[in-house]
Formats: structure tokens, C-alpha cells, sequence
């Protein structure tokens, strides 16, 4: 998803009753997951790609400090 970054993508689940959500970001060595949420609309709501990209900062912050 270019939305919330590069690397970034979206997987849906469907269960009995309900669609999820689940945001990702692919690392070399890891993947990263970001949120999970209930698909209620077509369109993803801001506030989850501002949290999404939040927690993908906060992740890649934490690896720039361990190559130190």
C-alpha cells in the first residue's frame, strides 16, 4: 500500500461473518505486521494509514539505533 509506505501491503481475510484487514510492511528479515481491523467500508480510513505509518517510523527508527 504506497498510501502508508514502500514495502507496505494489505491482505484480506474473510471469516463466517466478517472481512479483516491486515497491514504489513515486508522487510529483508522480517514482517512487520501493523494493524489488523474489521473491513467496514471500501476505503480504508485515514486514521489507520496514519497508524500504520506511524508504526512503520517507529519500526524503522529502531532499526536505523541496532545498526549502530
Amino acid at each position: 500500500m504506497p498510501s502508508i509506505g514502500k514495502g507496505c501491503h494489505e491482505l484480506r481475510v474473510n471469516d463466517e461473518n466478517k472481512t479483516w484487514r491486515l497491514f504489513y510492511f515486508l522487510d529483508k528479515d522480517a514482517v512487520v505486521i501493523l494493524e489488523v481491523d474489521e473491513k467496514k467500508t471500501q476505503e480504508t480510513p485515514k486514521a489507520t494509514i496514519t497508524l500504520c505509518q506511524q508504526r512503520l517510523k517507529h519500526y524503522e527508527k529502531a532499526q536505523k539505533q541496532q545498526k549502530r
